[in-house]
This record gives C-alpha cells, structure tokens and sequence, in this order.
C-alpha cells in the first residue's frame, strides 16, 4: 500500500497545446492517504480516465509529478507501480476456473503453491466465490466475473493502489448495491488504499471516504460526502450532486447579502469581497427551503409525490425551483410562501462559492 501524491498535474493529447482549452487536464493536485477509499466523480469527458491512466502509468503526464510515498513514479512503467485495475468490464480467463484465473497473477510470481493456495482460498470467502472455485469463468454471471477481477487483485501482498474504472457498468441494478457495499466493507477488511472512478454520484457517495469532483479537467472540490452536500465550492458541485440538485438563482447583492427577486435573503454572515461584475448567483438546496407565512410568495406549478417528501415544482419571477416538503406537511397550492435556511444558503460568483463563515 502507498499514500498517492499528485503534484501540479497537467495533461494534453496535442504534442502542441497551448491553450487551456486542450488540456484535458488542468494543475491537479491531490494527496490520498495509505490505505483511504477515495472516488474521482464527474461527468463523461471530464478527465477521470485520463488521471486514472496517469495515476495506474498507462499515460505520463505533459506536466507535473506522481508520488507514491516518497518515490517519484512520474516516468515508471505500469507493472513498476504495482496497481491493481478493475475496469468497467470484467476481465477473466473464461477456459480456466475460479480457482486458477484467482491464482494466476501468484503463480506469476512464483509463489509457493501451498501459500497460492491459501490466499485464494482467503479471497474466495471476502467475495463469496468459494463454492464456485471448481467452475469455469464463462458459466458466471457479470458481477461473479467481475468479482474475479477483485479478487486477482485482492489476492496480491504487493498492490500498491487499487483502482476501479466504472466497475459496475455491466452489473444489473437490483446487484448493483449489493456489489458496492460488499466493495465497502472489502476495504475497511483489507485497508488497501482504493480509487472508485464513476459517473454516478451514489456509487461515490457511499465507497468514498472523500470524494473528488471533477469538472472540466479540474478537481472543483475535494471533501467528504457531507461537505459536498452542505458545501458545495462550486455550482457544478451543487447540481450534480442531489436528487434534484441544488437550486441556483440569480441575485444581486445588497449590503453583502443576495437579493432574489425583490427580495433580501438572510445567509450566516454577510460576503465580504465580490466582484459584482461577474455572474452572480445564490444556491440553496432544495431540502433547506421551508413553507414559511412571513417569507416570500412562489408559484406551485407542480408537486411530485416520492413517498416520504414531495418536490414542488415552483416558480418565482420566471426562475424555477425545487422544493421539498416532508410527507404530511400541507402544501397551499395559491399563496405559498417559503424562505432559505441562511446556514445553508451560499452565493457564487463565475461558479466558485464566495468567501463566508463556516454555519454553525
């Protein structure tokens, strides 16, 4: 195991670039820690694959260095890092069985047979596989195959990192929770440090101790499950990460405070420096507005009952919002008034949250 340090990251497929518009890749700096579960979160295109490639040594970066320990690995070989990879389609040897695609990368080594035999049959009971040692891979379904490609990884003494590359793409969905919260428990059992690349916010939100959101060849945050929701650093961060994302209004401001249609919101400290010049908006979760008679009125133009709470589709002067509202809660469907939670209300200028006191 290694603790991994990516320094001042850049990366382009043009020999040339020379704008930042060809770079995939854009000053990534990152430090995940010896044996930590970490996720790298972002649409398709957002440059996840790239710094995985650069993290696993299938691709140097243009700039920049990679740390693994102390070690400077910028320039090493794959099979120097030892990483072990488990990508979005499962990786087997089909003719052989369970028990032997588990031991192949040991005999590699030239491990001891009885000490091959011992740790393949440790890693079979982690993922359940011992009872399907004895079949072959092309008979196993696809989260039994992808399993296998776990386990070849689980089963080496010398991985330094463990990472995967959207491995639940083939999975089918009623598996697909199953598969991530054995991967969870997987980790906390073995204490690998592992890298969960995928698009999907669940998937990140419930392996990753600390979750990197990247947007654009940049990492525009970098936190805890809790601190992406409460704090989003970015509006990127806030809608996409929720069910409905964060609501984002444009505003004014007004003695450092946001003013959305006529009216002046409350936050937990007023903003201090803003350039007003630029785009200025205020972003409120959906969850932290509330039905409130002395706030201002909205437009109900919808209510979506999703068991527990119902989102309201609502309209303000021609900008739209989401609402949730807890079951039982009576919605007046004329003359709604709510008002924003001021600790969980933030004002973003060109998409970056502006400087305020942590809420309380």
């Amino acid at each position: 195991m290694a603790k991994v340090r990516l320094q001042q990251i850049r990366h382009s497929y043009n020999a040339d670039a020379g704008e930042k518009t060809e770079y995939a890749l854009e000053k990534i700096d990152q430090v995940w820690e010896d044996g930590g579960a970490y996720a790298l979160l972002g649409p398709s295109g957002c440059g996840k694959s790239t710094l995985l490639n650069i993290v696993s040594g299938l691709l140097h970066p243009t700039e920049g260095k990679v740390f693994f320990d102390n070690l400077d690995m910028t320039l090493t070989t794959p099979d120097q890092r030892n990483i072990a990879q488990i990508f979005q389609f499962p990786v087997v040897y089909d003719t052989m069985t369970v028990r032997d695609n588990l031991a192949f990368p040991l005999r590699n080594r030239k491990m001891e047979p009885f000490e091959i035999e011992e740790r393949v049959k440790t890693v079979a009971e982690m993922l359940d596989l011992t009872a399907l040692l004895d079949k072959r891979a092309s008979g196993l379904t696809a989260d039994g195959k992808q399993k296998i490609s776990l386990g070849r990884g689980l089963v080496r003494s010398d991985v330094n990192i463990m990472m995967f590359d959207e491995p639940l793409t083939v999975i089918d969905p009623h598996l697909k929770w199953q598969l991530r919260s054995e991967l969870k428990q997987l980790h906390r059992r073995v204490g690998f440090t592992m890298v969960y690349v995928t698009h999907d916010q669940t998937e990140a939100l419930t392996f990753a101790d600390k979750v990197a959101v990247m947007f654009e060849g940049e990492v525009v945050q970098f936190g805890t499950p809790e601190e992406l929701f409460l704090r989003p650093n970015h509006t990127f961060v806030g809608h996409f990460i929720g069910s409905p994302g964060m609501n984002l209004l444009p505003c004014e401001l007004d003695g450092g405070f946001p003013v959305f249609a006529g009216n002046r919101i409350k936050l937990a400290a007023p903003i201090t420096q803003i350039n007003t010049n630029k785009k200025i908006e205020l972003g409120v979760r959906p969850e932290f507005i509330k039905i409130d008679e002395n706030g201002f009125s909205i437009k109900v133009n919808r209510i979506d009952d999703v068991g527990r709470y119902r989102i309201v589709k609502a309209e303000c002067l021609g900008q739209n919002f989401n609402v949730y509202v807890p079951e039982g809660l009576e919605i007046p469907t004329e003359n709604l008034r709510v008002s924003f939670d001021p600790q969980h209300t933030h004002v973003y200028c060109d998409g970056w949250l502006q400087n305020e006191k942590e809420p309380a």
